[in-house]
């Protein structure tokens, strides 16, 4: 009888302690799991993607990213490490072709260039906006498959509003990829 009585009071420490113990883990003072998470800035979140392995799967997919890093580029605070990140992941979504006539080092001395002078107007990307699915037009060029969409940027300069156009051209890539091959501002008349 008293071997199970100290068992039973053994027992109850036990239990006692490990109850003890979960109630201060639950209520110390200090920072928790859900106090420590901290919010990804857009630089971070574009810079998460892999488009090696998930790359976007039609050309309005691969505008609208390409769209979120242009507007990172003007509107975002990031340092040296993150800028070449932003670089890298918008010539992946760019053609061969297109890579061939704007080797990287140029690449990022005019990207430097125009994001400084953008800077220094100041002027902001608002928000940006793809042709819809239906407005994408789909042709054969030259034995390969190319599309043709719209976007545009809302920007704020100082206290004035603006929209600019761009026509984009993409083309399927060996892998089946769509990358961008060219663009070029829309004239007001055919916006």
């Amino acid at each position: 009888m008293k071997k199970a009585f100290r068992y039973i009071f053994i027992g109850i420490i036990l239990v006692a302690i490990i109850v003890g113990y979960y109630y201060y883990l639950n209520h110390r003072k200090g920072l928790s799991v859900e106090d420590t998470v901290v919010e990804k800035t857009e630089v971070e979140k574009i810079l998460d993607k892999d488009f090696e392995a998930d790359y976007p799967a039609t050309p309005r997919e691969v505008l609208k990213n390409y769209n979120r890093i242009i507007t990172a580029y003007y509107n975002e605070e990031y340092d040296e490490e993150q800028f070449l990140g932003l670089a890298t992941m918008a010539r992946q979504l760019m053609d061969e072709e297109l890579l061939e006539l704007n080797p990287e080092d140029a690449y990022l001395a005019d990207l430097r260039y125009e994001i400084a002078t953008y800077k220094d107007i100041p002027k902001t990307i608002v928000s940006s906006s793809v042709s819809d699915s239906n407005d994408v037009v789909y042709k054969v060029v030259k034995g390969h498959q190319c599309a043709y969409a719209d976007t545009y940027y809302f920007c704020k300069e100082g206290t004035d509003f603006s929209r600019t156009y761009e026509k984009f051209v993409l083309r399927k890539d060996k892998q089946g990829n769509w990358k961008i091959l060219a663009w070029k501002l829309k004239e007001p008349e055919e916006e």
